[in-house]
């Protein structure tokens, strides 16, 4: 299978239905699993894109939820199809203020905002795991969601053993902990698989609390398949 594949897809699966929005993967079949979400605003009647991968009908997938007010990007790696979707929609594409590399990437009007998702009831905390990378993940008190676009995720490339969310392989040894603290969530969505939605705040904590000890066993399974991905990553 391919770390990331940069063809145009012919359909897409559906991931995280819940009451404030939906998610899908436009490419079941690839090892990076990107997943992309749509939320619902606090109104009901707006919809925010995150992440988004682009796919044959997600048009009319995500019309049932609201029209299409923004296009959001958590991390400096998911400039993904951005572009092409907000031009589609006639939106923006908002960005963190800290955040590099997007807007070369993007194709579309960029606006920088200290709270990406503010408008949704979001904070967003910044995380930088690694020096390559900058990301921010973004929580909502009012209905505990919690989106994670590259530290965590339920994706083959992440957990090992009983773990139902593994942290990135480059940042198991020392997990960035202070941006989860005093997070309580009810839901975890990631940029990369399925999300997890039952106990996810017990798993959340697991997976900090256990990353380092786990990491030798993680190397082993994991890191074939993470050199794979990181390098695609980075001709992106």
């Amino acid at each position: 299978m391919p770390a990331y594949d940069r063809s145009s897809a012919t359909g897409f699966r559906e991931i995280d239905r819940w009451r404030g929005g939906v998610g899908w993967i436009a490419h079941p079949n690839e090892d990076g699993e990107r997943a992309s979400h749509a939320l619902v605003g606090t109104g009901g009647d707006e919809v925010w894109l995150v992440d988004p991968v682009d796919a044959p009908g997600i048009d009319e997938f995500i019309a049932e939820l609201g029209e299409v007010a923004g296009v959001a990007v958590l991390s400096s790696h998911h400039a993904r199809d951005a572009g092409p979707i907000a031009t589609r929609h006639d939106v923006a594409v908002h960005v963190p203020q800290w955040m590099d590399r997007v807007a070369a990437r993007v194709d579309a009007p960029i606006e920088r905002e200290e709270s990406v998702l503010g408008t949704l009831g979001f904070e967003t905390r910044r995380v930088e795991p690694l020096s390559l990378y900058q990301g921010a993940i973004a929580y909502r008190d009012a209905d505990g969601t919690l989106i994670v676009p590259d530290l965590l995720s339920s994706g083959s490339a992440y957990p090992v053993g009983d773990e139902r969310i593994g942290v990135m392989l480059g940042a198991r040894l020392f997990p960035p902990r202070a941006p989860f603290a005093a997070l309580e969530p009810e839901r975890i969505l990631f940029g990369h698989g399925e999300g997890v939605f039952e106990d996810a705040t017990d798993a959340l904590d697991e997976a900090l609390a256990g990353a380092r000890r786990r990491f030798p066993r993680a190397l082993v399974s994991n890191l074939g398949t993470n050199l794979r991905l990181f390098w695609a990553a980075m001709r992106d």
